[in-house]
């Protein structure tokens, strides 16, 4: 007898992550992070800055909590519970503070509409390339065959769920015959590069060419030892394209990939030069897509419209991520962390050197290497030098982008094998490498660095079982600019595993939507917000291609009961408004439930006021169902106002005022409902919750 792992070989097996909640993390534009005196949005009525949340009685024997907004001239709004999911925290494209709205002045309507006209020639030039993505007759991959699961069964670990999820999209874009353009987004480490592996052997296995961009030469030989480590069994030839090659042999792949003898190349932005030419290209995969410039960006966009295109980054740029949000492109998220993965400590400091040297000799006590990462070529020597005098028996080995491509593969060569201790290196070592021994880096003058970057740096640690440390040295913390706070404050926060994605979206807000396809658009999101930019983006979007579009809008409801959180049930006045917030977004009375499970798990079983409010959700939830604007609860009876397209379902409301007297229909489109025909038990929002049900 022969068990399975005597065929297939042993298997990693992987204990299930809880997942991180994509939808908490996708309300970036929330106000979970909103202070008094923050600038905020209201979808209606503009810009505004937020007061905090106020408690005041509304009508007698009603109390509520409302965010205490104030417009130009001191003029106040105060918005009620239900509808904080209208307010959002106010992103820019920069650090200037925006100009308020006044109330009532028509000002915020003809701000958004000059900025949709303005958004609509930048979508029409967009919608142009997904167009013609759309009707491209691409090549339609096979259905899997037994080599295609051979190749999936010799991988040495336990797929994640979220893994298989991103394989099975990215193979049934394959097998459309419109191109596919996806971008695969994960954390650093989490599995990327085996749905990169997957789509290339199904695409080499029908007998298409691969080419895989990387950013670096030195991601580009890690790959490639990775790539034809996992295809060694297969008939494929692997190659790369970079510096390191020689030209003799540049030549020889480049005849290989024009004859169709070389399967699948891995290579640098060399591949997208003008000599480059392939028999019969299937596949693009770019990897680090933030790392490419604008021009390399232009040339990717040409082969976007006919050929399959993978994109995988672990921090999207800005540009992807709002493109993705609104739909424009495909997106698949991998957010399940590897087996006994720890994240990564991340401290920040004031630059000295018995700080550095007692974390290398941290490091070293525990048989592990330390990357330090110091982005000036020109005094890299002098780091060297000053560090081999405090610390002679220590291994120190230099990486930087000037050196000769022998020597810089003679130093990654010595620190796989760990012949050295430190290796002091520019960002060359940013993207994608895989040093399980390395749980260390200290990264100098961090202030420096973009984002995306610093999250990238810390990635490169923290990938064993070991915990890693991660160390931001500035030269003094006190003196940062305002943008350098945010980032490094940013990457502090969000120093638990899976955060790469929070990590973008922070990008996303300090950056602004960035210049979707080459058009300066940040001007116009610093005009309305960002999140109001992207609900107008969707907007015009959904129009050009004709799809039914209607705006989201809050119900009105008039009850009359407290229908809050007490202060003395949820003290915390931030976690107040965050619940009121996440409660106000809820689309579906499941959420709501859930939601109520998570207070009562988090304060301990309701009061009257908090059952109420959930109600009160449920009840704003099925008043969209059913169409309807507003509900006006009075001591007879209750009004519900339904929208220009009238109610939902009109056979019920026929039904209803056929079946009783108590139900009367105006002409307007308003339903007066009698007391008696709701209110069955003593709770009456219950019945009004009940009644709305029937009706939608």
């Amino acid at each position: 007898f022969l068990s399975e792992d005597e065929i297939l070989g042993t298997r990693q097996r992987l204990r299930r992550r809880a997942k991180a909640d994509i939808k908490a993390i996708k309300d970036f534009g929330g106000l979970k992070d909103l202070s008094v005196g923050d600038y905020a949005v209201h979808n209606l009525h503009g810009i505004a800055q937020y007061q905090g949340l106020v408690h005041v009685p509304v009508t007698t024997g009603q109390k509520g909590d409302f965010l205490h907004l104030v417009y130009k001239g001191g003029d106040v709004l105060l918005i009620p519970v239900e509808q904080f999911s209208t307010v959002t925290k106010y992103v820019g494209a920069n650090d200037r503070p925006p100009q308020l709205d006044r109330l009532g002045s028509g000002s915020w309507e003809k701000v958004k509409s000059k900025v949709k006209e303005n958004i609509r020639e930048m979508a029409e030039e967009l919608l142009k390339l997904y167009a013609a993505r759309q009707t491209a007759n691409g090549h339609a991959f096979t259905d899997r065959d037994n080599a295609m699961m051979e190749f999936e069964a010799a991988f040495e670990y336990e797929p994640t769920e979220d893994q298989e999820r991103s394989i099975e999209e990215v193979l049934s874009d394959l097998g459309s015959a419109k191109p596919m353009d996806r971008l695969v987004c994960g954390d650093v480490g989490y599995g990327k590069t085996e749905v990169a592996m997957r789509a290339a052997f199904k695409v080499a296995n029908d007998g298409k060419q691969v080419a895989v961009l990387v950013p670096t030469t030195i991601l580009c030989e890690q790959h490639e030892r990775s790539f034809s480590e996992r295809f060694a069994k297969w008939p494929f030839t692997v190659a790369s394209l970079s510096r390191f090659k020689k030209p003799a042999e540049q030549k020889k792949i480049l005849a290989g990939l024009a004859l169709g003898t070389v399967d699948i190349v891995i290579g640098t932005h060399r591949l997208l030069q003008k000599d480059i030419a392939f028999k019969d290209l299937g596949l693009l995969i770019v990897d680090e897509e933030h790392r490419f410039g604008v021009t390399h960006k232009e040339k990717l966009k040409k082969y976007r419209t006919s050929i399959d295109v993978l994109s995988m980054s672990a921090t999207p740029i800005p540009r992807s991520l709002s493109m993705s949000m609104n739909g424009i492109r495909d997106m698949s998220l991998i957010e399940t962390s590897p087996q006994d993965r720890l994240a990564v400590k991340t401290s920040l400091m004031a630059r000295n050197d018995e700080a550095i040297v007692e974390a290398i000799d941290r490091e070293l006590a525990r048989g592990g290497q330390t990357f330090l990462v110091h982005n000036r070529v020109k005094d890299i020597g002098q780091w060297v030098k000053n560090l081999r005098e405090l610390m002679p028996l220590t291994r120190f080995g230099v990486g930087h982008g000037q050196m000769s491509p022998a020597d810089l593969e003679a130093v990654m060569e010595k620190f796989v094998k760990r012949e050295i201790d430190v290796w002091i290196t520019t960002t060359i070592v940013e993207s994608g490498l895989d040093f399980p021994s390395a749980n260390t880096i200290i990264i100098d003058q961090a202030d420096r660095f973009g984002l995306a970057q610093l999250y990238q740096l810390r990635g490169r640690v923290g990938r064993g079982h070991e915990q890693a440390y991660c160390y931001l040295m500035v030269d003094n913390p006190d003196t940062l600019t305002a943008d350098a706070q945010k980032r490094l404050k940013a990457l502090l926060d969000h120093s638990d595993l899976g955060s790469g994605y929070q990590v973008a979206l922070h990008d996303l807000q300090i950056r602004g939507s960035g210049n979707i396809l080459g058009s300066a658009q940040s001007g116009q999101a610093a005009l309305v917000g960002y999140e109001m930019y992207s609900q107008l983006l969707e907007q015009t979007i959904r129009e050009l291609k004709n799809e039914d579009y209607f705006e989201e809008y809050e119900p009105e409801v008039t009850i009359g009961l407290p229908c809050f959180l007490p202060a003395d049930y949820a003290p915390d006045t931030s976690v107040r408004v965050v619940l009121y917030r996440r409660l106000s977004a809820c689309k579906t009375l499941d959420e709501v439930a859930d939601m109520g499970a998570e207070i009562r798990d988090r304060l301990g079983p309701p009061p009257i006021e908090a059952r109420n409010l959930l109600t009160l959700m449920e009840i704003k939830i099925l008043l969209v169902k059913a169409q309807a604007r507003r509900l006006l609860c009075g001591d007879v009876g209750l009004t519900v106002t339904f929208d220009e397209r009238g109610p939902a379902n009109p056979d019920k409301i026929i039904k209803l005022l056929a079946g009783s007297k108590k139900h009367k229909l105006t002409p307007e489109g308003k339903l007066f409902v009698d007391r008696g025909e709701y209110q069955t038990s003593a709770d009456p929002m219950a019945g009004i919750r009940d009644f709305l049900s029937r009706v939608a």
